[in-house]
Parts: structure tokens; C-alpha cells; sequence
């Protein structure tokens, strides 16, 4: 008996792969039945006591051998049904066909008080969808995937989560920068915890082989599961395409909102319910700069660069409004609702913009006032996350010097140039002058300006000197910074060291600027 039970919600209603075999092959259903290959020697590095406690798993469980068996793929839970998902998707804009779980296996969900929760070992070994890979991860990638799932989580940007993080005990031949250079790193598991793992690809592959009725039996499955109040709508499934392009953009409005981009916004990595899914060369924007993409694959077009998100999101619902063709029949309607995402965006983004400087009343000068806020952070080196927190501290009584001395800290170069601070001086006047209209006191826009910017983010040279430590067996860094990623938005003295900007060291050190998607 195991001490974790699951139901097998997905694998009960969907068709499954009657070829049971474990080999690379084409698959004509939802799923496949696989099994986690097993593991030398499983060694917990690092889980989430707060998730544990959602799922019901008792603390003690959580440190007993078992739980680590589970955890890397040794054991299965009670009543689980191990299985790999069946999608494709649009990758770097090109349709790259069946995709699928390739180093993800789906161990079945709990039902708790949030809802159903799948659990899914990502790195457990490999699948029919695996190609010519091995199914496994590194403790590289498994150290960003584990912090970044629960940072944004506590950040309050929807997002899979992570229960755990351990150690296999093999070796795993990894080529980090695709330059010939491949060599051996340590092999990890992540078990990753979301309400489901359906991604538009999902929907692409059923119905790039024409396959309706798969098709239209995952849409209702998950219009039933997680969409359940549209089922008396009169066309439920066109409204199930409003409300996913409606979460898709909430999530886009967040990633901007904290500085994070994605970097591999490709169909397969779109979560249905509008939460960021697959950490792999993502990043924070250090210095404000929209063209920023951490993604070295991306970098010929930048197609996934932090100011082009919204714009790819766009595009990716565009595929899924494709796919989901055959049910809706409405092509007006959906040509509306994909014209309607730049709108919403707009709308929200701007909502959120004005949070962030500290402008809740209403003024028709507000667009135009983010609007140069946002050419003015690319005069010079500014970088966003310290810049925005240092900003509520001043007010429409700040004189010059005042101002360019809470926000020097977020200055990366040194002695500025005279036009640069001419046109932040010049962006500053108007914003004390509106800072004049706001009716509430200093003290309550301080608050809420400090309650959406963070203080803290996962930078990717903090991740990169966890890993370092890692590697060599010392996971205390891991931990102080997983402590301090629960609360990014209280001042947390004792991690003051961490308020910082990106070292120059880390300005083009491998992992803490660019990223492959080598893992």
C-alpha cells in the first residue's frame, strides 16, 4: 500500500493507445499507457511542505524513503494508472506535428479542497513520444523548473506548481549549449502538481488528423472538469474558447507585470486553463528592455522576446481557435474573440501598469504617462524589478536630487549621460504632477504599489548559483532561496543581499543570461 492514493480522472473518460509497448511510434488517441523506468539510487533534494499539505500528505510521509520512491518513479502511487499524453503543437511558428509527454509522465490526481490535482514526474524516463531522446532531466533544469513553478506561484501568477525535486543517482548526457561539447550531468526528477496538463496542442493534433470525435469528447471533458459553469451555454464550445483566451491573456498580463518571459511560447507549452507550464530557457528581465529574449533558439527573430508575448499569445489562440473549428462552426465568432484578446490585453495591461506607478484614479493623460514611462526605462540601463519597488517611495514632493537617489540603485552603468537624465527628470515632472490627483495618502499607494512589485524574483544568476552549489551536494542556497521566493513582496531583511541587480559576472555567463533548451 502506498501512502499517496490517486484517481485516474483523464485515463477514465478518454481513449487510450491500445499498443501498450514502450517505443517511439505515432499514436492515434489521448494517451498511452507507460511506466517510469526506475532509478539507481533516489535521493530527495528539496519539496514543498505547503503543496504537500493541499495534496494531504502528511510531513512525515513526506520524509519517509517511500515518498521519495513515488517521487522519482520507483513506486506508483496507490490505484495509479501511469500514462503519457498524446499532443502536438506550432513550434517557433512552424507545425511540428505529434509532440506529446516525451519526459513527462502522468502518475493520476487527488482531489482536495482547491480542486482535482494531477501529479506528473517530469524526467521519470522516456515514452512513445520520447523520439530518439532518453526521457530523462538534469539537476540543472530541475532546480529552475522547481523554484520558478513555486516563485510565480507566491508571486500570484497562474502556474503549474512543483512538489518536489529529487535526485536519481544516474548520469545524464546533456549538450547545454547545442555547440558539440555534450558531456554528464546529474540526472533529477521534478514532480510537477496542476489542476490538469492539457495544452492547446492537446487540441491541435486531434484535429490536424481530422479526428473529431476525440476531439470533441477532450472538449467535453474539459469544459466538464474545469469550464463546468459553460455546459448550458448555448454554443458551450465557442465559450469555452472565450473563456480560455480570456486566462490565456490574465496570465500575460501577470508575466509582464512581474518581468518574466517565457521563452518558448510554442502551442505545446499553452496551458488550456491560462497557466505558465513548461520552465525551460526562461527568464527575468534584469534591465528593462522589451526586445529581451532569454532563449539562445530564439534569438535569429526574437519571436518570444518579452515585449512580443501578448503578441504570440494572440497567435497561439489563433491555432486554437483552428482546432476547435469543427465544434464551433463560427468563424465569425471566433475571428471576433481573437480580435477582442488585443483589446482585453490593452485594457488589462493598462490596469496593471497604472497599479504598478501608483495611479488609481482615473485620468485620460494615464496612457500617454505609461507610455513614456516605457521609453524612458530604455534610455539607460534600468532595471524593472528594483525600479518599480523604489518608486513608491516617492512622492509629488520628491525634488530631483531625491528622486535619482532612491532610483539609483537601479541604474546598471554608472554617471548616466545628461540626456538620459534630462529624459527621466522630464518623465518625472509629469508624474509628480500626477501624483498631485491621487486622493489616497502616501502611506495606502505605497502599499499597494509594494503589493503588485515584487521585491524579490527568482534572477536567473540566483537560480545559476543554486545550481553550482547543487552540483556539488550543497542544496543549503536552494533553500534560503525557496524560503525567500514564498514572500517576493515583504522586505525580508535578512535577504537583503538579494535586492540587487544582476552581477556583471552573470551579464553573459551560460544560465544566468541565455539559456538553451537543453535540459
Amino acid at each position: 500500500m502506498s501512502g499517496i492514493t490517486v484517481k485516474n480522472t483523464f485515463t477514465d473518460r478518454l481513449s487510450a493507445d491500445p499498443d501498450t509497448s514502450n517505443r517511439p511510434r505515432q499514436v492515434h488517441a489521448c494517451y498511452s499507457w507507460v511506466s517510469p523506468k526506475g532509478m539507481k539510487q533516489p535521493q530527495m533534494v528539496i519539496y514543498s511542505q505547503e503543496l504537500a499539505e493541499v495534496l494531504g500528505i502528511p510531513e512525515n510521509y513526506c520524509q519517509s524513503q517511500e515518498f521519495t520512491d513515488i517521487m522519482t518513479g520507483n513506486k506508483l502511487p496507490e490505484n495509479s494508472k501511469s500514462f503519457a499524453m498524446c499532443y502536438g503543437g506550432h513550434q517557433f511558428g512552424n507545425w511540428a506535428d505529434q509532440l506529446g509527454d516525451g519526459r513527462a509522465i502522468n502518475l493520476g490526481d487527488i482531489e482536495t479542497h482547491e480542486g482535482h490535482l494531477n501529479l506528473q514526474l517530469k524526467g521519470a524516463g522516456p515514452t512513445p513520444f520520447s523520439r530518439f531522446a532518453d526521457g530523462l532531466a538534469v539537476l540543472r533544469s530541475s532546480v529552475r523548473e522547481f523554484l520558478c513553478s513555486e516563485a510565480m506561484y507566491y508571486l500570484g501568477v497562474p502556474t503549474t506548481r512543483a512538489l518536489s525535486l529529487t535526485l536519481t543517482g544516474e548520469e545524464v548526457l546533456r549538450d547545454v549549449m547545442y555547440n558539440g561539447n555534450a558531456a554528464y550531468e546529474k540526472g533529477a526528477v521534478v514532480c510537477r502538481v496542476a489542476p490538469t496538463f492539457i495544452r492547446f496542442g492537446n487540441f491541435e493534433i486531434l484535429a490536424s488528423r481530422q479526428d473529431e470525435k476525440n476531439l470533441k469528447a477532450l472538449a467535453d471533458f474539459t469544459i466538464e472538469k474545469y469550464y463546468f459553469h459553460l455546459l448550458d451555454s448555448e454554443n458551450k464550445y465557442l465559450e469555452f474558447f472565450r473563456s480560455v483566451s480570456e486566462a490565456t491573456c490574465n496570465m500575460i498580463v501577470d508575466w509582464q507585470r512581474v518581468g518574466f518571459v517565457h521563452g518558448v511560447m510554442n502551442t505545446d507549452n499553452m496551458c488550456i486553463l491560462g497557466q505558465t507550464i513548461d520552465y525551460g530557457p526562461y527568464g527575468w528581465l534584469d534591465n528593462y528592455d522589451p526586445d529581451w529574449t532569454p532563449n539562445t533558439t530564439d534569438l535569429p527573430g526574437k519571436r518570444y522576446r518579452f515585449g512580443n508575448q501578448p503578441v504570440i499569445a494572440q497567435w497561439n489562440m489563433l491555432k486554437l481557435a483552428n482546432a476547435l473549428y469543427p465544434l464551433i462552426n463560427d468563424e465569425e465568432s471566433l475571428k471576433q474573440i481573437i480580435q477582442d484578446f488585443r483589446l482585453f490585453y490593452a485594457q488589462s495591461y493598462m490596469i496593471m501598469m497604472k497599479s504598478k506607478t501608483g495611479l488609481f484614479e482615473n485620468r485620460d493623460s494615464d496612457e500617454s504617462l505609461i507610455y513614456d514611462l516605457e521609453q524612458m526605462l530604455q534610455v539607460t540601463e534600468i532595471d524593472m524589478t528594483i525600479f518599480f519597488r523604489v518608486l513608491s517611495r516617492i512622492n509629488h514632493h520628491s525634488n530631483d536630487n531625491e528622486i535619482f537617489e532612491i532610483i539609483k540603485p537601479a541604474f546598471y552603468i554608472e554617471g548616466i549621460t545628461d540626456e538620459a537624465r534630462d529624459k527621466i527628470l522630464r518623465w518625472f515632472n509629469k508624474y509628480r504632477a500626477r501624483l498631485k490627483e491621487e486622493i489616497i495618502s502616501e502611506a495606502e499607494r505605497s502599499y499597494r504599489m509594494n503589493a503588485v512589485n515584487p521585491k524579490y524574483v527568482l534572477r536567473n544568476y540566483m537560480a545559476q548559483l543554486a545550481i553550482d552549489d547543487a552540483d556539488k551536494g550543497d542544496y543549503g542556497l536552494l533553500h534560503e532561496l525557496f524560503d525567500m521566493l514564498k514572500h517576493p513582496y515583504d522586505d525580508q531583511p535578512q535577504y537583503g543581499k538579494w535586492f540587487e541587480k544582476r552581477p556583471d559576472w552573470a551579464r553573459e555567463k551560460v544560465g544566468c543570461s541565455m539559456l538553451s533548451c537543453s535540459s
